[in-house]
């Protein structure tokens, strides 16, 4: 006889079977009743657990959202004013959750692309606030004069635009990644490059 899952191993199960779909076809692509298929369980199970849409799209967030890591990390760089520390934290970080786990990057992609809610929920919760983070670092270090006077939320998008693009072409378009280049390595290139032209 199948065991039976608790309440919120059931939701885990839609969770993923959702993230799985959504991340290889799309919101639009995407039915209920094929993510109920993937799960193993009714359409009807999928709304006793998830009452509207958005509540599956906010647990989708909950699940994929390693902002939180990602910006403690950097913080603890930030606040013994450890430039190198910093970026090389985010920088790193962003590698690892997306190697680990390519599915976020499709998710804001698709989201993004169809003009899907989820896009402002993935903006807000993740991309805006890694930015702001970023572009308030970069502009309290000009102020102390270790960086040179620029717009601070152009260059934290720059530097995060080197490590996006990066993973873009090996996670997305499946282009294989330079023989011997760890992301240690990759992240320290885009850190010295991205602090060589920033520095005073």
């Amino acid at each position: 006889m199948k065991e039976r899952l608790s309440g919120e191993e059931r939701r885990r199960q839609i969770v993923e079977a959702a993230i799985d779909l959504f991340s290889r076809k799309g919101f639009r692509g995407t039915t209920t009743r094929e993510i109920a298929e993937a799960a193993g369980i009714s359409e009807a199970m999928i709304f006793k657990h998830f009452a509207t849409k958005q509540e599956l799209y906010s647990a989708i967030i909950e699940a994929k959202s390693e902002t939180e890591e990602l910006l403690a990390s950097a913080a603890r760089a930030a606040s013994r004013k450890d430039d190198r520390g910093v970026f090389r934290s985010v920088g790193l970080k962003m590698m690892e959750q997306t190697e680990k786990d390519p599915s976020l990057m499709r998710l804001l992609l698709f989201s993004a692309l169809e003009g899907h809610e989820l896009s402002d929920i993935f903006f807000e919760s993740r991309v805006k606030r890694l930015h702001e983070f970023l572009s308030n670092y970069i502009h309290a270090r000009i102020e102390e004069g270790a960086f040179r006077p620029v717009d601070s939320l152009v260059a934290a998008r720059g530097f995060i635009g080197m490590t996006v693009h990066y993973l873009l072409i090996h996670e997305l378009f499946g282009v294989k990644r330079p023989p011997r280049s760890s992301p240690e390595e990759v992240v320290q290139t885009f850190v010295s490059m991205f602090l060589r032209g920033i520095e005073r």
